[in-house]
């Protein structure tokens, strides 16, 4: 989903005038995907139906309204497109319950063809509000794209950053519930913390947004970074107990949650240095860039949890056979602010 943003958001600069039918389009491919998936006698129609086609319906319902909401706002566009993202976080307090209840009664056949009839009843009639403000004729001007924010170090630092920050940003959504397990949790109190993680988010999204409106971006990319690296230091690597993994799952949603809030500051200063760079293509890399980290950081944490470093050696959370695993979530989070020390000595 992540790397294809750059495609969708170059090809809705060719073609405006697709961006409204291709969210109908991509809401019924997401339908499909989660109906096909229910017939799923193998691993692989999963990956193919929910991990592909899903994705693909989603990016073009995602691309659509960034540019959409971007239009509409102005003065407090990090709030808006906050409470946007926020909206992730909402249905991800909800949902691990709800589908975790279906799927011990129903199994996941009818899970998710039930799934399949809420999402259509749900988002089809929100799709109708999804509309730019301004009038076709004034944003179909066929122009080339420009990529020359692409060799600028204003593009690039906060981008390398953010794509460090992607390397670890998804592990504990990974590992949170099995590491409950391992420390004799049950399946229910790992849902919780899945559903705090996504509470802390809500609000992270929100506030971290409201920030850049109102702070160089930089700045609040250093305070969500390393109150992210702070939290999986010391909350994570010291928690081996219900309230200290609850503790950790809401700090850790509250500041990496709302990472990808700072887009918006970053646009805005790209913008700020060349004007005939195109929104969408800055929103585009950012979320590829993510994408980077998103698919890397599977294979990079299975390698780091097979070592078992540490296990038995070292105190609490560290000696659990997770501590390589909480180093480099730690520290990759940290990475998420470097922006701020480049922008200090000058090389932003």
């Amino acid at each position: 989903m992540y790397l294809s943003c750059p495609i969708l958001f170059a090809a809705f600069k060719r073609w405006p005038h697709v961006r409204r039918t291709c969210t109908l389009f991509g809401l019924a491919i997401n339908t499909v995907a989660v109906i096909a998936a229910s017939f799923a006698t193998h691993v692989s129609h999963l990956i193919l139906t929910q991990g592909v086609l899903y994705a693909i319906g989603g990016v073009m319902i995602y691309c659509p309204t960034i540019l959409f909401l971007d239009e509409w706002f102005v003065r407090r566009k990090g709030l808006a497109f906050g409470m946007m993202w926020a909206g992730t976080g909402v249905s991800g307090v909800v949902l691990p319950f709800i589908m975790s209840a279906l799927l011990t009664q129903f199994g996941f056949r009818t899970t998710l063809r039930v799934y399949s009839i809420v999402l259509v009843v749900l988002a089809l009639p929100l799709l109708y509000f999804i509309r730019p403000r301004l009038p076709l004729a004034q944003t179909s001007m066929q122009r080339r794209l420009d990529f020359s924010f692409l060799r600028t170090s204003i593009f690039w630092i906060p981008q390398a950053a953010n794509v460090a920050e992607g390397l670890g940003y998804f592990i504990p959504n990974i590992y949170l519930p099995t590491y409950a397990k391992s420390q004799g949790m049950t399946g229910t109190e790992g849902t919780m913390m899945l559903a705090l993680v996504n509470m802390g988010g809500v609000f992270g999204a929100i506030w971290i947004g409201a920030l850049t409106d109102r702070m160089h971006v930089s700045s609040v990319m250093a305070i969500c970074s390393l109150g992210a690296a702070l939290a999986v230091f010391v909350f994570w690597g010291l928690a081996v107990s219900l309230p200290m993994l609850c503790l950790f799952s809401l700090l850790y949603g509250l500041t990496a949650g709302g990472f990808t809030a700072n887009y918006t500051g970053i646009v805005q200063r790209v913008k700020e240095q060349d004007t005939a760079a195109d929104t969408g293509m800055i929103f585009g890399f950012l979320a590829a860039g993510r994408g980077i980290g998103a698919l890397s950081s599977g294979p990079l944490s299975e390698a780091l949890l097979h070592l078992q470093a540490w296990k038995g050696e070292a105190k609490l959370g560290y000696g659990t056979g997770y501590g390589l695993l909480i180093v480099f979530t730690g520290i990759t989070a940290a990475a998420g602010g470097t922006s701020f020390i480049a922008r200090r000595i000058g090389w932003e």
